[in-house]
């Protein structure tokens, strides 16, 4: 009895909200290069929501096949013409068909078309995030600290530099910070790394430098993660804490800041990564994704929309890597065509893409492993 409720608990808690937040996006992200490829005018043969044996699916008057599939770990939509669900083209089949079915393929479409229907989906994904994030801060509000110091830690980055209780920042780097938040997503980033910061203090404007120190910290579910501190704190009186009420055209502008957050946190990371301040042991798989539903899931519907938000600038940015069977890599190929005047030849797209194939297995079994050694560590 207590392994079948452990298996009911896996499966409820975790394993069913990974499921339904991958779905919607997968499902949002192969939707944008359907809609514009219908526009474009090429025929597609099939919409997957998952690979692998089909579950259930139907196909529709225009004679595509719309299907769930067995594992839910990505989609597909396969255009007429194509060779598979990489949408690598058939070169044989091209060559046979008439001018007319050509026109239908992928391949056989004007430049910017085939551009426009492959950028379609990662760009979907944006569009998704941003809306998410404006929906949530025109229900929910914007929470607002001033980012004023309460206090600051001995011995701290921020003490070593001689940042004092009742410091009001203003910029770091000479990117002004409107809220203690601005604050903690500049530094967290910044491990290791110098930042210029301008403080106001009794009317006076104070110039600084501090180095946010590389430390690990534990979340309330107690996963651990690499970030950069400066010590210091703020509190009601001192932050000033509120729920600003926005209109929805200002929902849909934060959520476009929100979003932007997403993309550049993303950046920093990667940048840290290849710098050395950061391991990379916190790039995560599937195994991750579905715990951080499971968490997300026991704090509400709103948790879980926001980490919706966050995985799909997520997915878009992966898309839109100049990797070969990605997006970016069908997208740096068109880029190639527009330089030359002509396609790049079959030989190299075939090398290119089997390189592109070989490069993201990579990463998802290194991706798989980190999961793997944080849960057994």
């Amino acid at each position: 009895m207590q392994f079948i409720m452990s298996i009911g608990h896996l499966l409820v808690g975790y394993i069913v909200p990974f499921v339904l937040v991958l779905t919607l996006l997968v499902f949002v992200h192969e939707m944008g290069h359907y809609l514009v490829g219908r526009w474009s005018g090429i025929r597609i043969l099939a919409f997957s929501v998952g690979f692998g044996p089909e579950l259930i699916g139907r196909t529709d008057a225009k004679g595509t096949r719309w299907k769930i599939c067995a594992i839910p770990l990505g989609g597909y939509v396969r255009f007429f013409g194509d060779a598979d669900a990489a949408s690598k083209p058939e070169q044989d089949e091209l060559e046979a068909m008439s001018d007319e079915d050509r026109a239908q393929t992928l391949a056989g479409a004007a430049l910017w078309k085939r551009a426009a229907t492959v950028a379609a989906g990662p760009i979907a994904n944006f569009l998704l995030a941003i809306l998410i994030f404006a929906v949530l801060l025109g229900v929910y509000g914007k929470p607002i600290a001033d980012p004023v110091v309460a206090e600051v830690k001995p011995e701290s980055a921020a003490a070593v530099a001689g940042v004092r209780a009742g410091d009001r920042l203003l910029s770091l780097d000479g990117e002004k910070v409107a809220t203690f938040d601005d604050v903690r997503r500049y530094v967290s980033m910044r491990p290791e790394v110098p930042i210029a910061v301008s403080l106001e203090r009794g009317g006076e404007v104070v110039d600084l430098q501090m180095t946010p120190r590389r430390t690990e910290i534990t979340d309330q579910f107690g996963n651990k993660m690499e970030v950069g501190l400066i010590g210091i704190v703020t509190n009601q009186e001192s932050g000033n804490f509120r729920i600003e009420n926005l209109g929805p055209g200002q929902a849909l502008a934060e959520g476009v800041r929100e979003t932007w957050h997403v993309v550049a946190g993303t950046f920093d990371y990667l940048s840290n990564l290849f710098r050395g301040r950061m391991n990379a042991d916190q790039l995560g798989g599937p195994v991750r994704v579905a715990q951080a539903s499971g968490q997300m899931a026991s704090l509400g519907v709103a948790a879980v929309l926001q980490l919706a938000a966050v995985l799909s600038v997520s997915i878009g940015l992966l898309n839109l890597m100049p990797v070969p069977v990605l997006d970016g890599g069908h997208l740096v190929l068109y880029a190639l065509e527009a330089v030359r005047g002509k396609p790049v030849g079959p030989g190299v797209q075939e090398i290119a893409f089997r390189i592109g194939l070989a490069m993201i297995l990579s990463l998802m079994v290194f991706a798989t492993w980190n999961d793997i050694s944080r849960l057994i560590g």
